[in-house]
């Protein structure tokens, strides 16, 4: 292990984990927070185009979905391993597992592109589109797919320097594109007209250059683990390997596409208003829960290397510590959109009083349970990082599998709009139920500190030393 990489070993398994642990979240937070944002500013500034052109973007948040669940299985998968490697000081097999999962990633990403755009208008009635919406999503879907390869190897790069503990590296690349995504949207839109095209382009070119970021200034920085061809070695080892640390991934996210599908094709039957209602609030709760999955995300190569090292007591720490951070903002953000629920929703549509009403109505019924994504999804990345596949993969799988679809086929039908409203915030108490006890189990049973690892106190971090 070279020099910096034996630094960041010291920092990461002696540093106070609290400090850690804001230090690796801060550039996660804000990839999180400015992702969000760029998503929402794709559905504020289409909005003005008309309902059925914000609905027609909506829908395609599906697909972006999958498009996102694949680069978090191959990035997660690759990277829980890479930082318990790290954690154990086994370099080669960690340069190895970046190396498979970084061009795996990209061979997948242009599978989907070469489906999805061989299979456009299908696609699209698939995704929840009416025939109004269909012109829009055909627009926004095929420049989507255009750069479905750059965004999945760019999440896979992320999430990769986020579990070496690089997490600024990992900011640099995505924030940079979410920027010029943010800049391009009214450019594009409006200046050159090109309408929702111009929507997807600003998504397609922002896509590019984070990949192109991540790969050239992140994996080639110091004390980051490269990519390298040589070091492609496809193996039933590492694949199995990989598939432990990201199948919850692609569960937890590959259902919310086919649950966010079948929300579209339940919505759809009362018509384009009501797509466009869930369409907003589904992205404000994306903003919402952003800056956790970012708090959670800085978590997880604490968890991983400490994990790794035995160092069992660190890991319980700094989960106590993220679960009450990460509370008391969700408590404080529930709070405003429960009380300003009407105006946010007036920020996308304000023209249109029947997407003001559905969606006011649903953001509220779903402030009243965000807190609860707190214990929610640290427990999942918990038990993801620490390579806990089948309970990470049961909890991953439950808010949509367990619940979410069964309610969509039995509420709806039985409460019209009102029950697509209550749909995911009863799905959400009922994942904190089970979430619950298999946090506890992990906490109190899987991190038993081994014999001989505890130590009286932590070591301060060493003043020279990086990440």
């Amino acid at each position: 292990m070279n020099d910096a990489l034996n630094e960041k070993y010291i920092l990461m398994t002696t540093a106070p984990v609290e400090k850690l642990v804001g230090k690796m979240a801060a550039p996660t937070m804000i990839i999180m927070l400015v992702s969000a944002l760029y998503n929402m500013a794709d559905t504020y500034f289409v909005s003005s185009l008309g309902t059925s052109a914000t609905a027609g973007v909506g829908i395609t948040f599906s697909l972006m979905n999958i498009i996102q669940a694949t680069g978090f299985f191959f990035g997660h998968g690759s990277g829980n391993f890479l930082s318990r490697a790290l954690g154990a000081r086994k370099m080669e097999d960690a340069e190895k597992m970046a190396s498979t999962g970084f061009f795996t990633a990209f061979a997948a990403g242009l599978v989907i592109a070469a489906l999805g755009t061989l299979f456009m208008t299908p696609l699209a009635y698939a995704l929840g589109s009416t025939d109004t919406i269909l012109p829009y999503a055909r627009d926004y879907l095929r420049y989507i797919l255009l750069g479905a390869p750059f965004m999945v190897s760019s999440l896979m790069l992320n999430n990769l320097l986020r579990f070496q503990g690089s997490a600024f590296f990992g900011m640099i690349g995505m924030v940079s594109g979410a920027v010029l995504n943010i800049g391009l949207d009214p450019l594009l839109i409006f200046k050159f007209q090109m309408g929702v095209k111009g929507a997807a382009l600003a998504t397609m070119l922002s896509q590019t250059v984070s990949f192109l970021l991540l790969l050239i200034v992140g994996c080639n920085g110091k004390g980051n683990v490269g990519i390298r061809l040589r070091n492609f070695t496809p193996s039933l080892f590492l694949y199995r390997e990989m598939v432990r640390g990201g199948l919850p991934s692609l569960l937890r996210q590959g259902l919310q596409s086919v649950a966010t599908i079948l929300l579209n094709h339940a919505a759809g039957a009362f018509g384009d208003h009501v797509i466009a209602a869930i369409a907003i609030v589904n992205r404000i709760f994306l903003m919402c829960n952003s800056a956790i999955l970012g708090l959670g995300q800085g978590f997880q190569p604490v968890c991983g290397f400490n994990y790794g090292a035995g160092r069992y007591d660190r890991v319980r720490r700094a989960f106590w510590f993220c679960w009450k951070t990460a509370t008391a903002i969700l408590l404080v953000l529930a709070a405003l959109c429960f009380a300003f629920a009407p105006g946010i929703i007036g920020l996308f549509r304000k023209d249109d009083a029947e997407v003001i009403r559905v969606g006011a109505l649903a953001l509220r019924f779903q402030a009243l349970v965000l807190p609860l994504w707190a214990w929610i999804v640290l427990n999942n990345m918990m038990l993801q990082t620490m390579g806990k596949a089948i309970p990470a993969s049961i909890l991953a799988f439950s808010r949509q599998g367990f619940f979410l679809i069964p309610l969509l086929f039995t509420l709806v039908p039985a409460a019209g709009v009102l029950g697509i409203q209550l749909c995911i915030p009863i799905a959400d108490a009922c994942t904190f139920l089970l979430a619950l006890p298999m946090g506890i189990w992990a906490l109190k049973k899987v991190l038993r500190t081994p014999s001989g690892t505890e130590t009286p106190a932590e070591e301060p971090a060493q003043s020279n030393t990086t990440s």
